[in-house]
This record gives structure tokens, sequence and C-alpha cells, in this order.
């Protein structure tokens, strides 16, 4: 639904331009919603903000323009201007709307640097100071792989110096032949620079013009009787040929070109892009995408080829997809600029070799996906390690993956309580935390009895709502505990219940029917979870119990001061937590409290005053 327009948000749709560029919604406090482009923005921006606008777009615009409460523009000169300025505000910003390459931070990249003798390794940080980046690489095994070639056959300097340095020496990457020693000048920057040159061309996949080249070398220092130097260029020859004789050929026509496939499921995606250089494929990759429920598959695929190109400098001359795109020779142009100056052709086809290929990426990409799904499902159904000790060590008949722990707090008889806290597979659901005000015994600590009215409640309720029951049933205490808890629940005839009782003193496991308890090494996984478990059910049957006391006690205090009831005690409570907070507070800022004035304030303080019995507090 959306919110009524205020008068500055009025006077911005019409002050828009009718030129192309970029828009931005915001919420409340300034953050970046929606990043959008468009031909003419004021037709584009006007629109979300009509009557029919929002259901014409479907829910998640709804959603959307339920959120805005602002935007701006950003003015290009042309629409493709526009259509990367888009990609570059989502890289970004990541808006909650729009569609977002998922998890891409943690993916690697290759690093050319821009120094006077380059280094090339892998990073995940990008560093825009003028280097190179080759990414990103969704496999990093075989990224690492593919440098770990790359430095055996070119001797590209793998140490942190800034060079040029007279401090720095040859180290042992010379003596092995994996540097050429540009630390103590033994090699020109123009000659270092051609290797670099070479490896850089190696990673992009252009193998077969750096043997080539090297060829070319070979003979031209046989020619010359140097040697050593050709025998050193054929054994870079012979690594690059085995190498290359791995990758499959998948085209006749030596071409560089990317393929990218496209899988979907709810509102996720998966791209796949298969690189072939040169008529081989040498690597794929593949991204995950969110927020593509109501998205074409065409504006998924833009999105993802504007995004995934924008962190990338290598280009290749083709770049194939599954469907047709509306702004297709936007991106086109951009690549084209953003490359070597060859135009990058940007299209779809059905038929033929390049649509076998298609299939492949598109295979690729639902192979992914169901990969993600199936790990996630693992995930789901995996039983912690804790949980699986704990079957074992305890003798269950069934995994404890659902536990919960009962605990009472009191103090000498008065404002008793119990807890029920819950953990499923080792985790806490708070949410399911329940508390109970024990109803009999006021004035006498019984923990025994406690404990069979909180179990018996615990139990009826879960009975009575039709709600399962745990797998593991753990009381804080010894004997006397365990056995409240088990005549409890015989009365409700639950007797297939797994019960142990944990006593502090020793941690001391009981079970019913066993003498004696079981003793677990104090470093066990199954004895450190029931543990949690005891102090998290303590904690929460404590705050409770202390949260009842300071409400009595406060209130009782209060009671012989004129004008102050159930409402005004408990805006007290609220404000100040304790009696003690509330005498040491001022006049003043008992006045500050809802529904007292000033006159009442200094009746309080006076009565207070008067009667400075606190008492303590302690736990049992």
């Amino acid at each position: 639904m959306k919110k009524p327009l205020s008068d500055d948000l009025r006077l911005k749709l019409e002050a828009l331009p009718r030129g192309p560029g970029v828009y931005r919604m915001k919420d409340e406090a300034a953050k970046i919603l929606y990043v959008g482009k468009a031909k003419s923005l004021r037709s584009r921006v006007r629109s979300y903000f009509q009557e029919s606008g929002g259901a014409e777009r479907g829910p998640q615009i709804q959603a959307l323009m339920g959120r805005v409460a602002d935007f701006d523009c950003i003015v290009t000169e042309t629409e493709g201007e526009a259509l990367i300025l888009e990609a570059e505000q989502i890289k970004a910003c990541h808006p909650r709307y729009n569609i977002n390459l998922k998890d891409d931070k943690k993916y690697p990249f290759i690093r050319i640097t821009d120094e006077a003798y380059p280094r090339i390794y892998w990073t995940r940080d990008l560093v825009r100071d003028g280097s190179r980046y080759l990414g990103p690489y969704s496999n990093a095994r075989q990224m690492r792989t593919m440098l770990d070639v790359m430095h055996k056959v070119f001797p590209v300097r793998s140490c942190r110096y800034d060079l040029p340095d007279p401090k720095v020496k040859l180290c042992m990457e010379y003596q092995i032949r994996r540097c050429e020693g540009p630390c103590e000048d033994l090699v020109s920057r123009e000659q270092y620079r051609g290797t670099v040159s070479q490896a850089t061309r190696f990673l992009r996949g252009d193998k077969t013009s750096v043997i080539r080249e090297l060829k070319t070398r070979m003979a031209e220092a046989a020619g010359r009787q140097r040697f050593e130097q050709a025998a050193r260029h054929r054994d870079q020859i012979r690594a690059l040929e085995l190498y290359q004789s791995r990758q499959k050929v998948v085209l006749e026509e030596r071409v560089d070109r990317d393929v990218v496939g496209l899988a979907r499921h709810d509102d996720e995606a998966c791209c796949a892009v298969l690189e072939i250089r040169e008529g081989r494929l040498v690597g794929e990759k593949h991204h995950f995408l969110s927020g593509v429920m109501e998205a074409a598959d065409g504006e998924v695929l833009s999105a993802f080829l504007r995004q995934f190109y924008l962190q990338t400098d290598f280009i290749p001359r083709e770049v194939h997809v599954s469907h047709d795109l509306e702004d297709a020779d936007h991106i086109s142009t951009w690549l084209t600029g953003k490359g070597d100056g060859a135009r990058v052709e940007v299209a779809a086809y059905q038929r033929g070799l390049k649509a076998r290929t298609q299939d492949m990426a598109d295979t690729n990409a639902a192979h992914r996906m169901e990969e993600r799904r199936l790990k996630r499902e693992s995930r789901r159904d995996r039983i912690p390690q804790s949980v699986q000790a704990l079957h074992r060590d305890l003798g269950l008949q069934r995994l404890p993956r659902r536990i919960e722990g009962v605990d009472i707090s009191t103090f000498q008889g008065s404002d008793t309580v119990g807890s029920v806290v819950v953990m499923v597979d080792g985790k806490p659901r708070r949410s399911e935390y329940r508390h109970f005000r024990i109803r009999g015994g006021e004035g006498r600590a019984d923990d025994f009895a406690a404990i069979r009215e909180v179990v018996e409640r615990r139990f009826r309720g879960l009975s009575e709502r039709g709600e399962p029951g745990p797998d593991l049933l753990m009381i804080d205490g010894g004997k006397g505990q365990l056995s409240s808890a088990i005549e409890a629940l015989g009365t409700l005839g639950v007797d297939s219940l797994a019960v142990v009782g944990l006593a502090k003193k020793l941690e001391e496991l009981f079970l019913p029917g066993q003498g004696d308890p079981v003793i677990l090494p104090r470093s066990s996984a199954s004895l450190r979870m029931l543990q949690v478990l005891r102090d998290e059910a303590h904690r929460f049957a404590v705050s409770y119990h202390r949260k009842l006391r300071t409400r009595r006690t406060l209130g009782s205090d209060l009671d012989d001061v004129p004008g102050i009831g159930p409402r005004r005690r408990q805006a007290l409570l609220q404000a100040f937590g304790s009696l003690r907070r509330l005498r040491e507070a001022e006049v003043d800022e008992i006045a500050g409290v809802k529904g007292f004035s000033l006159r009442l304030a200094r009746e309080l303080k006076s009565h207070l005053a008067r009667d400075r019995g606190d008492p303590g507090e302690s736990r049992s």
C-alpha cells in the first residue's frame, strides 16, 4: 500500500528530467531500496507513484512502494550509460528489491598488479589502484591449479617487495628458475613485462598465440646459439601443450566465447558461465542471484551480465545467452568499450552447434541449482555431533533432537516459579521458552512439589494443544527431583519419555531405575550440551523470579502512599526497575513518569525517606 505523497515528493516528481538516467528509491532512513534505469526518468519514476502503477507491476513493487519515502536521480547522456551506472549502483548498495549476485564478495580474483615489475596472485579484495583483475572464480581450487601451472611455466615473481629496491637480493625462486631476478636487474622491464603479458594471456585461455610466440623465441635463441634459453622455451611449450591437450574441444572455430546458462527456483537463480577460449572449454563459473521472483528470464540474464562483467577486465568476443535481451545492443556496446575495441556480440541461438553448447550451459546451471538445494536440505537434516554423543552416552532409544529443561527458582518459599526451556538440535528455541508461577505451597520451599507441578502442567498443556513432546526431558537436580518429574508424568500416562536429572555439585547424571549416577567426562560434548541447557533454564527461572519479587516488594512498599494504585506502581516499575533505584531517583525524574505530578512525586519521595527497608535478593 502506497503512502500519501508529501509536498516535497510532489515537487521532486514535477521537476524530473525527461532524459535517460538512474533513479534510486529510498526509505525513511535514506536506505536505498531499489535502483533502476530509464530512457525517460520523468515517465518511469512518475509511473511508480500513480494509482495503478504498483498493481500492474506485481506484489514485489507494491511492497517496495509501501516503504518508499524518497528518491533521487542521476542523469546520464545515453541510455547505455544508465545501463552500466545501474549495475554499478546495485553492486555498491545491494538494494533489497533488485536482482543481486549472492555472496559475490567471497569469490576470488587473479590480480595483475600495476607495478614496475608486476606480480600475479589471487585475492578476494578488489583494490582500484590500476591493477587488472581476472575472475571472479567460483571454483577456487581450479583457479589455484591454473595459477600454479602459470608460475611453473612463466617466471613471474611471487615476492611482495616493492621493486626496484637495492636492499632486496636474489632468493630461492631465482635458483629454481621461477623468477628472472628483477630485484638485481637481471632482466629488463620490457622483457619482464613481456613474460607477464604471456602469463596473462595464458590465464585468459589464449594458449595458442602464446605457444606460437614461444616457438618464435625458441628459434631465435637457437639461431643465436643461446641453447639454454632455447631449451627453457622448449620446456614452456611442452608444458602448455600438455595443459591444452587436457581441455575439451567443443568448437572447431578458434573463438573466445562465454556461454551463459540459466536455471531458476523460487526467488533464486543460477547463472553458469562456460568459458570457451580458442574453441576449447577452459573453465566453468557459476553464481547465484536473489530477488528474481517476478523478473523475466531476459531481465535476470541482463542483470547478471552487467554485474558479472563489471568486475573483470577480460571480455570475450562473443557472449551467448539462452534468451533474447531487450538491452543486448547496450550491453554489447558497453562490453566493446570495456574490451580491446573489437565488437562484442551478445546473442541467443536456438539451433546448431552454438545451441547445443547453450544447452550444456543450461544443464550446468540446473545442476548447480539442484546441488545447492540438496546442500540446504542436508544442512537442515544434519544431526549435530553433540546430539549423537548424548544418544550414545545415555543409551537412549531415539535421538534427543528436541530436549526440554526444567528448573525452579524461589526465595524462602515465596514467589516460587518454574521454567521450561527448549533446545532443538543443540540450539536454543527461545520463542518456545515458558515460565510457570507455582500455585501450591506458597510460603514453604518445596522443590519436589514445584517440579511435579511444572512437569504436570507442561505436559498436560502439550497434550491438550496436540503438540509433540520432547525426545528427552532434563531436570535440574538429583534423585529426588527426578522422581518428582517421573511421578508427574505417570499421572498423565506418559511412560515412554526419556528423563534425566543433572545434579550441579558433581555434574552427575541420574537416570530412572539406576541407583548409581552416570559420570561423563567434563570435556564430553553431551555433558556440555546438558550444562548449557541447565544454565539456560536457571537463568530464565531466576530472571522471572526476580521480576515477580521486584514487582511485589515495590508494590507493598507503595501500598500506603495515597494516590498510587496498580497502574502507577506498574509505571514506576517499568521506569526504575527496583525500589533501590526509585529511592535514588530525584523528584523531577519521578515526576517525569507517566501519571505523576510534581506534588505526587514529592509525597512519594517523603514516604520512601521514612521507610528505608530494602529486601535483598538471592538465587535458589
